[in-house]
This record gives structure tokens, sequence and C-alpha cells, in this order.
């Protein structure tokens, strides 16, 4: 069986896969000369036993272990702030990031802040700001205990602002963890809805960096077979979870991150507004979108729809069945259709729309997206 051994990816961060992998990670900080760990995670991953385990583990290992957890769901530039204070106070020498995809954004926004300590927008890679980061980063590891966003593998944090609710994206190679402990066995617990949301992410990341228009068939390939990786697990994760399932979206979690370096798309230009004006949770309101989104997106790319529906293994292979499929899949994993299901009312329409045109993601979508075209979406999918 693949999914009863530990293997390593180079690729290029060194990731340790499997289950039982993060026994490995006392040794490693001592075999790096570190020992005074800041463990950055959302507050419910750090009332969780696992995570009471992780800590138990490297205190009774002699290390100095302090744990930030004070971010919200959806982080903002203040929970950044405060989390490199707490670095400041304890005196640490390793960043370790373990949760989801906030968990990890923080965590990779405090490496950055530490030794670049002015505004933390002026490194916003949407206005070049990747030039200002020029000084040495602490050192960095990542645990995911989701299988969503892939941030784990990543270079870059999305980080809102407290007031205006817009996303800033802080990248840098720098920002690459030194190591990535991917272990399946951290996901076993996830409730079913998160277990499905974050599934949905992963599956957006892969269908939307096949698609974002920039040519890169390295990135094409991994998204493809992260499609085929999450076809065959995300039910199976959700409703009856094995470490098999776990493993194959942990892993399509990765490979959905490592795509998108090639680009997003409407999906989740749709998805972002979301997210800091009302709080939705990132892949919940992917999945909600990515039928609209994708249906968006199938005129004059059919043969791309064509693959994607040859790699879903679906009768008939077009955009259309694709479509069908996403909308099967988010009723199988209890997902409403509809965003008025999910909070959002005709009184949001207006500013939706004008937070997802003035999104990062959709200049890479394979087809130009309006203002308009934003309200449309979202009026058809509310």
């Amino acid at each position: 069986m693949i999914f009863d051994k530990i293997h390593q990816f180079n690729f290029p961060t060194t990731i340790r896969f499997g289950a039982g992998v993060i026994k490995e990670l006392p040794a490693y900080l001592k075999a790096n000369g570190l020992s005074r760990p800041l463990l950055v995670t959302d507050p419910t991953v750090a009332t969780l036993p696992f995570f009471s385990g992780i800590v138990a583990d490297l205190k009774a290992q002699g290390f100095s272990v302090v744990v930030f957890s004070d971010i919200h769901k959806n982080p903002v530039k203040s929970d950044v702030y405060k989390g490199t204070e707490v670095w400041d106070e304890e005196g640490r020498d390793v960043v370790i990031g373990i949760g989801g995809g906030a968990a990890l954004d923080v965590a990779r926004a405090i490496v950055l802040r530490v030794n670049h300590r002015e505004d933390l927008f002026k490194y916003d890679d949407l206005i070049g700001g990747d030039v200002y980061v020029t000084n040495e980063v602490p050192y960095f590891i990542t645990v995911p205990t989701t299988s969503g966003t892939g941030s784990e593998v990543g270079r870059s944090a999305i980080i809102s602002d407290d007031e205006t609710h817009q996303k800033k994206i802080l990248f840098s190679p720098k920002l690459m963890a030194k190591i990535v402990f991917a272990d399946p066995l951290l996901t076993m617990d996830l409730p079913p809805h998160i277990t499905a949301a974050t599934g949905m992410d992963a599956l957006t990341h892969n269908m939307e960096a096949f698609l974002a228009k920039n040519y890169h068939p390295m990135c094409d390939g991994i998204a493809l077979e992260g499609i085929h990786l999450i076809k065959g697990a995300l039910e199976t994760a959700t409703h009856r979870p094995d470490v098999e399932s776990r493993s194959k979206m942990l892993m399509a979690s990765m490979m959905g991150a490592i795509a998108f370096q090639k680009g997003l798309g409407v999906v989740h230009s749709l998805a972002h507004p979301l997210s800091s004006l009302l709080d939705t949770h990132h892949g919940l309101a992917n999945a909600v979108n990515i039928p609209y989104g994708m249906a968006f997106n199938i005129a004059g790319f059919e043969d791309k729809f064509k693959r994607i529906a040859k790699v879903l293994e679906l009768k008939e292979e077009n955009g259309a069945a694709v479509v069908n499929y996403l909308f099967e899949l988010n009723s199988s994993l209890g997902i409403p259709h509809h965003l008025r299901d999910i909070g959002v009312g005709m009184e949001h329409i207006e500013t939706l729309a004008d937070l997802a045109f003035a999104d990062f993601a959709h200049p890479n979508n394979p087809k130009p997206v309006s203002r308009e075209d934003f309200k449309a979406l979202y009026l058809e999918a509310l």
C-alpha cells in the first residue's frame, strides 16, 4: 500500500508525507539547533487533542514552547502584529505554523514581519512590494491540518485589511517553509462540513489553475492529477474517512497550491469578498460559487473542459457535464447551491461586485470578467 509508509518529496520544499510523520518534528528541531518554537495556530485547533499532543511531545523533550492562536478565521493585519509581539516578547527561534490556511497565512506573515517592520502592506505583491522583502527571515516549518488551501507549500500569505476588508498578498520565495510535515492522521478528526468545504477549496485551486490563461504545462499536469485524486477521495473523506482518502486529499491540496502559481480565476474573485465582507469560510465560498464560475468559463475553452471531464470520468465529456458534476458533488457533501443559504442578501450584491472586480485573482481567468459579469454571477448564484 502506497499510504502505509512515509515518503519524502522535494518540490522544491522538502515534504515529509505520511501517517505518523509528525513524530519526526522534535528530532528535526534538535538536528537544526532549534529549541524555542512559536507554534502559530487557530483558536479551534489549539483546543484539539492532537495539538495538545504535539505541544506535550515537544515539552517532554526539553523544548520551550509558546503558542499563539489569537487569529481570525479570515486573517487580518492586526493578527500578524499581535503574533510578532509574542515572538519579540518570548524570544523565539523558529515559527511552526500548524493548521489550515488561516493559521499558515498568519504564521508566514509573522515570519515576514520579524525582520521587516514597516507597514505590513508595504510588502503587498500586488503593488510590487515583494522587492522590499530583502532581509533574512526566521526558520519556518509548516504542519497542515486540513486539505484545502495547500498553504504549507506556498510562498505567499493572504491577509485582509482590518478596515477595508480588502485582501493583500504578501509574497516572496523567502517565505517558503524549510520543511513540511504532512501527516494525514492530523486531518482524520475534521468534522464533515470542514472536510467538505476545504476539499472543495482544493478542487477549486486545481480546476482554476488548469484553466488559468498563463502558459505552464507543468502546473497543468499537476492540476489534472490533483482533480483526479479529489474525485476519488473527497466524498469518502467527508462521510467515511480512512487513511487512504485523507492521504489523497492532503496530497491533492498541496498539488493545487503548487499548480495555482500559474494563476486562479473568477471563482476565487467571487469567493474572496464573501470571506472579507461576511466572514464566510473560504472553502465554502468557493464551493458554492464554483459551478457558476465554471459555467461562465466554458465558451471558448471547450477543449479544456473536455480534458477535465475525462479526468472526472464523466459520461459526457463537455463543460455542461463538469458543471452538473460540481452541483451533484456539492449536494453529496451537504453544501448548498445558493448564496442565500450562506447569508448573502440582495443588499450585499453591489458591494460584493465592487470587491470582486478589485480582487487579484480574476486577471488570470481564461477570459476577462467585468464588474457587471460579477454582479450577474452573484445574482445567478443568489
